[in-house]
């Protein structure tokens, strides 16, 4: 199925379900060479899309049909309903996830799958034929069953967000208030950016059709549910500040495409801010999620380990990867079912509630250290100037890997570098504290509303960009420096005003720094180093040390007076 966002999506969907079929998403927003793969591996035997999409469709042998433009062929058909001879175990869809190895890897999902989960999740949120629901996210991403299914499977009505109005939140905001939407699925961090646009001040109306930015009392909202990404409680504060924690409700749930959307459930109040634990609360009642060692025992309740999902929503494995679906989707120690190894770490709390701690893969090695991003992650969300942030590693010079920090202030704050360092050098050992911090005004998403991190600016990117305010070195004294400054932080080029540690500087390249610069007869020291981060501030300590202020010569006086 290649559409754009239509009513042609929902037909399609329903029809390939209808025949008996399962479908494979292919977003026209995904790039060439995704589409090409997902074609290749999944070898589709027909396409269902849109005349103005074929020419883009990579190159295939299945046949065609365009829902917009054959509906003259499509009328020949019989109109009587049709008995679908679709079973629970049959194929619904495959939907395509990133894979470790740089290439996707199709999830093969059931019709069981997908209804066991709102009847395990009925009780909770009595989903109605009252509700409205929004079709926000692509429906090559899992979260788009949960939305689709959530509307039709109870006669509620279904918003298919344009996609242009999903990337702006200020749209997005009115067309919730206009539509009187009452079920809002959200990742964190784009919710995150609703909470900007309902905070500023009232905009004039918008010529984009939508009728300007709706109002607290336009908002019919009963609902909003998190998941895709953990949730940073204590950036809701000013959701909670304004409309409370019961109208509407949040409900913070952790899922995976393999385990069918959704394993917990967590609602949020008020009392959960102030909190740096990542809590994901319980599993689905048909699911059950176990902690366990490398030697897939349980660990003791509040102890770390990787989290293993059982139940209902394991789904069947990966398309084409036996070896990787054997070696992910596991016998159960304690049933005869399967088990999947999520990857993700986490401990179950006094409570029975399960923390959610990161990713295994997100520990990193540098220099010797072993570093949870998370952690630092955890400790930049507590800092009120940040808005949201991220940190990662880069090897932008090969062989050298560097920890950077991706910033946004608040709204209105100047927010400096240095401040973030102080911050976090009160509360992280030296090596855990980010090479570089780069301030954006928002984080780049990827069409599933996540954080794209292959999308965030190199250092050296912000840096170039900020060549207009660039001032050279005018003397001697600071061209040396800069060439030094350039040679050990591996960039092209150095201004006077340009600061050491905002350009990826540390304590390790400092060093470097006061070595390369002794050897050119500067006498500085790292200390020196670290309160005078410029070229200037530095070329003018050493140009004391060169050329130190001429000795006054007094001429000789009398102690005692002539008087």
């Amino acid at each position: 199925l290649c559409v754009k966002r239509s009513l042609e999506m929902i037909i399609g969907i329903l029809g390939i379900l209808k025949a008996g079929g399962a479908y494979v998403p292919l977003d026209p927003e995904y790039p060439q060479e995704r589409l090409i793969f997902i074609l290749e591996d999944s070898q589709v035997k027909l396409i269902l899309t849109q005349e103005k999409l074929v020419e883009s469709i990579p190159q295939h042998q299945a046949s065609i049909i365009c829902l917009d433009t054959e509906w003259e062929k499509i009328t020949q058909e019989k109109t009587s309903n049709p008995e679908s001879g679709a079973k629970p175990d049959n194929l619904t869809y495959i939907i395509y996830t990133s894979g470790s190895t740089g290439q996707p890897k199709g999830v093969l999902v059931n019709h069981s799958h997908v209804v066991r989960l709102f009847a395990a999740t009925d009780p909770w949120y009595h989903f109605n034929s009252q509700d409205v629901w929004t079709l926000f996210h692509s429906y090559a991403f899992d979260f788009s069953v949960w939305e689709i299914w959530g509307a039709l499977l109870y006669g509620g009505r279904l918003v298919i967000v344009p996609y242009l109005i999903s990337r702006s939140p200020e749209l997005f905001w009115e067309l919730l208030c206009q539509e009187k939407v009452t079920i809002l699925n959200q990742t964190p961090t784009a919710f995150r950016s609703l909470i900007q646009v309902e905070k500023a001040p009232p905009n004039p109306p918008c010529t984009g059709g939508l009728g300007g930015r709706g109002t607290k009392d336009d908002l019919k909202l009963r609902l909003v549910i998190f998941g895709g990404e953990a949730l940073e409680i204590n950036g809701l504060q000013p959701w909670f500040e304004r409309y409370g924690d019961q109208h509407p409700q949040l409900v913070n749930m952790y899922g995976i495409t393999e385990t069918t959307v959704h394993v917990t459930y967590r609602p949020l109040s008020m009392a959960d801010l102030g909190s740096t634990a990542s809590v994901i609360g319980r599993p689905i009642p048909d699911n059950q999620v176990y902690i366990l060692d490398q030697y897939l025992q349980p660990v003791p309740l509040g102890v770390t380990g990787q989290m293993y999902v059982g139940g209902a929503g394991v789904t069947r494995g990966y398309l084409n990867r036996r070896e990787l679906t054997e070696e992910r989707f596991i016998p159960s120690p304690f049933s005869p079912s399967k088990l999947y190894k999520t990857g993700d770490l986490a401990r179950y709390l006094s409570k029975g509630e399960l923390e959610y701690l990161g990713r295994i893969d997100n520990q990193v090695k540098i220099r010797g250290f072993r570093i949870e991003l998370g952690e630092i992650e955890a400790l930049l969300a507590q800092y009120s100037a940040i808005w949201e942030s991220v940190v990662v590693v880069r090897e932008d010079t090969p062989g050298d890997k560097c920890l950077v920090g991706y910033v946004v202030p608040q709204r209105s704050i100047t927010l400096t570098i240095e401040e973030i360092r102080q911050f976090l050098k009160a509360k992280l050992p030296e090596y855990m504290i980010p090479n570089t911090f780069v301030i954006l005004e928002a984080l780049p998403l990827n069409s599933n509303s996540k954080v794209d991190r292959r999308a965030l600016p190199s250092p050296e990117q912000i840096h170039r960009s900020l060549a207009d305010n660039f001032v050279a070195p005018c003397t001697p004294i600071e061209e040396i420096l800069a060439l030094i400054w350039a040679e050990v932080l591996g960039i092209e080029q150095v201004g006077i005003h340009d600061n050491f540690f905002e350009l990826g500087g540390d304590s390790i390249r400092g060093i470097q720094v006061i070595a390369k610069a002794r050897k050119m007869s500067f006498n500085l020291s790292l200390s020196q180093l670290l309160q005078h981060q410029t070229i200037q501030e530095l070329a003018s300590l050493v140009s004391q040390e060169l050329n130190p202020l001429p000795t006054q010569n007094t001429e000789k006086f009398s102690l005692i007076s002539e008087n």
